[in-house]
Order: structure tokens, then sequence, then C-alpha cells
């Protein structure tokens, strides 16, 4: 049994590695509600953007813009949005292994987050490029990524790009999403989404060119597509990466409080023990003492 000089000192050590989780506690708690809130608030937008272009792509003909093409063969690029910093729980661990089951072998990777990096240096992966997003994230740095998973689908050598990201869901839960980003395709950002209908509706031709879906256009088809579609892709990209922010701050938060909460509950059994063990203490002294009178008798 220990004595009580070294439980005192495992005492004091557990009280101050929970000073430290409820510090970063708070810390996480405080970046969490600037990121939910901003991920909520880019979301309609995402949503809309991404109904539109994906009934645009349904009616209009393959070759009226590069980002819609679906083609055949070729290698796939994977945008892997992982956290730079870990204490988050099993956030990295479960979007890594989602990742990892959509993988196939001519699949090339894009890192944002260094554990995502680490990981797939580790697994002897192919990584392209590896990007780092500050906290909280700038638009401008983001779109560097979105032009660079572009011009990759647009060389012709990948035929898919796919992104691997947490979706936010509530604090408590987080989803690991894989969803295709090129060729513009339907991504659900953990709910229903419905596409029937967007552009269904007729339109009477003016001073402008008209495509039979009823959309109208102006001043042309490519014209409208070659600034909206990167736009979108800016967008989504963006999105994605605000998802991934809200729900590792939210993870992060959730991890240290059931630290704080197991480092307190530890505290209680130590301070029990030490009471077991001080008053056992006590009692030996006790009768060590009555022992001795009685011998003097």
């Amino acid at each position: 049994m220990a004595n009580t000089r070294d439980i005192r000192r495992r005492i004091k050590s557990v009280k101050n590695t929970a000073q430290i989780t409820k510090a970063m506690q708070m810390v996480a708690s405080s970046k969490m509600k600037k990121a939910q809130d901003q991920a909520t608030a880019g979301c309609a937008y995402s949503d809309l953007m991404n109904k539109v272009l994906v009934n645009l792509k349904e009616q209009c003909e393959p070759d009226v813009h590069p980002l819609f093409q679906d083609k055949e063969g070729g290698r796939t690029l994977m945008l892997l949005i992982t956290s730079d910093k870990g204490l988050c729980g099993a956030f990295n661990t479960n979007l890594l292994r989602k990742a990892l089951d959509h993988v196939e072998s001519d699949t090339d990777f894009v890192t944002v987050g260094a554990k995502g990096r680490q990981t797939l240096v580790r697994l002897k992966k192919h990584l392209l490029a590896d990007f780092h997003i500050k906290d909280p994230v700038a638009f401008l740095e983001v779109k560097t990524v979105a032009k660079y998973v572009t011009e990759a689908f647009l060389s012709g050598k990948y035929t898919k790009v796919r992104v691997a990201f947490t979706n936010f869901i509530n604090t408590i839960k987080q989803e690991p999403m894989v969803e295709t980003l090129l060729p513009i395709s339907p991504i659900e950002l953990g709910k229903d989404k419905s596409f029937v209908g967007m552009g269904a509706g007729t339109f009477e031709p003016k001073s402008a060119e008209v495509n039979p879906t009823g959309y109208l256009f102006e001043p042309s088809v490519t014209g409208v597509l070659d600034t909206v579609v990167p736009q979108y892709v800016n967008n989504q990209v963006y999105q994605m990466i605000m998802e991934s922010r809200a729900s590792e701050h939210s993870a992060r938060m959730v991890a240290m409080k059931n630290a704080t909460d197991n480092a307190k509950q530890l505290i209680k059994d130590l301070t029990l023990e030490y009471n077991k063990v001080r008053q056992a203490g006590i009692t030996n002294e006790l009768l060590e003492i009555t022992t001795a009178m009685r011998a003097l008798q």
C-alpha cells in the first residue's frame, strides 16, 4: 500500500492536470461557438448552390462545362480535412478510418491538417500537397486549396475529386463523411436534401440566350457557368472546412470535459484512499503506544 506522501503527490498531480483540461475545455468552448456560428451561417447558401448546379448538370449538355463531365477511368484525388492538434477524442481516428475505407489503389491525397498528413506519410500513401489553414478559417486561404484540386481535375489526370471531412451535426454528434466534389454531384451536409423541382419552371425568352430547361442566362451559358462554378467549388470546400473546424472544437470540448470529470473523480478516490491510509497509520501508532505502556507495567 502506498504511503501518505505518495498519495498526496499524486493528488496534487491530478489536480494540476484537471486545471489544464478545464482551461482547454473553456478555450475549446469559446472557439466552438464561433466555428458553429460560421458553419451554420454558410450552410443554407451551400445547400442552395448545390441544388441549382446539380439540377443544371442534369438538364444541360454534358460538355457545357468541364467540371460537369463524368469521365471513366483515371485516378481519384482525395482532399482529407483533419485537425492540426490532438486531444479531441476519436475525431481524427473516425475520419481517417472512414476515408481509408473509400480509398482505392489509384487514389492520391491532398491534406488540410497535420494529423492527416502524418497518418498518410506513416501509411506510405501518395501525398501531393499539404495545406495549413489557420484558425479562424479565412476564405482566401481556402481558395488556394479549391484552386489546386480544380486544376488537378481539369488537367485530365484525375476523373474524380472526393473530400473526406467531419460534418457537424450538433455539439455531441459529428459525422465523418466522404463526398464527391468534382464532377459536381449532390452533397449532403447532415440532412436529407431534395433536388426535385429546381429549374422546372418556364420563363418567357427575352433579349438573352435561353436553354430548353427554362433557365435564363445572361450574357451566355458559358459566361455564367465560368463564373458560378468556380465560386461554387470555393464555397463548398470552405463550408466543408468550416464543418470540420466546428466538429473539431466540439469534440475537443467534450473530450476535455470528460477528462476534467474523470480527474475530479480520481481525486475523490485518491482522497478516500489517503484518509484510509492515514487512519490506518494513526491506529497503528495508538496500538504501538498502548502495547509499550502495557509492557512497562
